[in-house]
């Protein structure tokens, strides 16, 4: 059985969508993968809850609790190790990870984020195409790599930037996107895998 492990900081809505998606498309049984944790550096995230009662394994590392960056991911990679993960997802990781840690789950390690890479990497995005004067905006799924935002493009969904939108009218409409194309692209992701 092939293992994720999926970090969330929030609510863990991508990670409740892949768990869904997981569970209806059977990829227990198709893929003979499952998602094994989560994992959050916030003790009061939403989303640990939510894996809790689909009777995922769960654990919290404060990363308030280690003197450096370098020191807490050591700490997360040992906690994900114990799960001998096939592949790490990102789910609104809200930490940036040094490049140790991006080493050692080089090409298996995933994230969602939510613009069309290349362009708005970061924090902000959705106000930051809004204030460019984007006509479109989106997701994208790719891999992580030691430069922020910046690794290869798995899938991307866009959506109209519409004339009265905000910020928060723009996530919401790509954030449906995301939880459609992340679980399709972890998907293809494990059938290329073999």
């Amino acid at each position: 059985m092939k293992n994720i492990v999926i970090l969330i900081s929030g609510s863990g809505s991508n990670m409740a969508a892949m768990v869904r998606h997981a569970q209806q498309e059977q990829w227990s049984k198709r893929l003979q993968t499952r998602v094994s944790a989560v994992i959050s550096n916030k003790a009061e995230a939403q989303g640990l809850d939510f894996a809790r009662a689909q009777g995922i394994a769960t654990v919290v590392l404060d990363h308030k609790a280690f003197d450096s960056r370098e020191a807490f991911d050591a700490a997360l990679m040992d906690e994900i190790d114990r799960f001998e993960p096939t592949l790490v997802l990102l789910a609104g990781f809200m930490r940036v990870l040094t490049a140790g840690f991006v080493t050692h789950y080089a090409g298996r390690l995933l994230n969602i984020h939510p613009s069309l890479l290349p362009s708005f990497a970061g924090l902000n995005t959705h106000q930051r195409a809004i204030d460019a004067g984007c006509r479109f905006a989106g997701a994208t799924v790719h891999q992580v790599t030691s430069e922020l935002d910046h690794g290869a493009i798995l899938a991307q969904a866009v959506v109209p930037v519409l004339p009265d939108d905000t910020a928060d009218t723009l996530a919401a409409r790509v954030l449906t996107q995301e939880h459609r194309i992340y679980p399709e692209a972890v998907a293809a992701w494990l059938r290329s895998q073999g």
